[in-house]
């Protein structure tokens, strides 16, 4: 999906900016992480940052929020462990603080950890039954490990509660895509995008549909879309190659495939695209 700027303020007005996954949108007071992952933000993590966080709960060692927070930048920075940490002290002097579990989960699915992560987002849930984002976590926990049953209940429980969440339905579309339910995957993608005209991962994911359906030009159309909001996207490349080819169109596939392939390397449907074309028209391969 696209990028939340989220601001979490502080005692004596520190201030953490917090760049992760979700619906893009700003938000104030957030004590929680974002869905999906948890990139590394060295900016976030700076030492100035964590210093900031550190004089808070220097302050008030007691206040379960400052390490919640902290534990946030730890994870934004990728201090896996420190964050836990963070978080395990958190829910020691909060034990009915749903977003730090859900806090803690994200953190050890990032880590491997799924079953723990599970654990965690299903405790966040017996204390908070309708806290989305621990679902839409779960969700995408349960849809990394195969348990798409699972996960497909969790999706529908979100949007039964909140049906503009825009991530639930792109989820749940990538489990039908992956199901052959093209059709369903394609009106659970088009709601994503109608929902947010800002996120690409949708709109990647409904040109691939397109491209299984045969209708080429609509998936060129939505890779070329997603290529506007983010031209650092391989995926959004390499697909725009995959429906220029099929397009007949070899000359501009060839060049998304490289322009993939120089974002990222190991991008393997790049690199068949290039392959397959460098073969066919006698072009030496890269």
């Amino acid at each position: 999906m696209g990028h939340i700027l989220v601001n979490i303020k502080l005692a004596k007005g520190a201030c953490v900016c917090l760049l992760a996954l979700g619906v893009a949108a700003c938000q104030s007071n957030s004590s929680s992480l974002v869905y999906q992952n948890v990139p590394i933000d060295k900016a976030v993590g700076s030492s100035s940052n964590i210093d900031s966080l550190s004089a808070v709960i220097e302050t008030n060692p007691v206040d379960a929020d400052a390490y919640n927070k902290r534990g946030i930048a730890y994870a934004k920075a990728g201090r896996l462990d420190q964050a836990i940490e963070d978080f395990n002290k958190s829910l020691r002097l909060r034990p009915s603080s749903y977003q730090a579990y859900a806090n803690r989960a994200l953190v050890e699915r990032r880590k491997g950890n799924t079953s723990q992560a599970i654990q965690d987002y299903s405790k966040a849930l017996s204390i908070k039954a309708d806290y989305v984002k621990a679902l839409n976590g779960r969700g995408n926990t349960y849809r990394s490990i195969g348990q798409n049953t699972a996960a497909l209940r969790d999706y529908n429980e979100v949007i039964r509660l909140n049906s503009g969440d825009a991530q639930a339905y792109h989820n749940r579309g990538l489990i039908y895509q992956a199901q052959g339910m093209q059709e369903a995957a394609l009106n659970d993608f088009s709601a994503a995008v109608g929902l947010n005209s800002r996120a690409y991962s949708p709109l990647i994911a409904r040109g691939a549909t397109y491209l299984s359906l045969g209708d080429a030009k609509s998936a060129l159309k939505d890779f070329n879309a997603a290529i506007a909001l983010n031209g650092q996207s391989a995926s959004a490349w390499a697909n725009r190659g995959r429906a220029e080819e099929a397009l007949g169109q070899v000359t501009e596939a060839r060049q998304s495939y490289s322009r993939a392939l120089q974002i990222s390397a190991t991008n393997q449907t790049a690199r068949d695209g290039f392959k397959r074309l460098a073969v066919t028209t006698g072009v030496p391969q890269a």
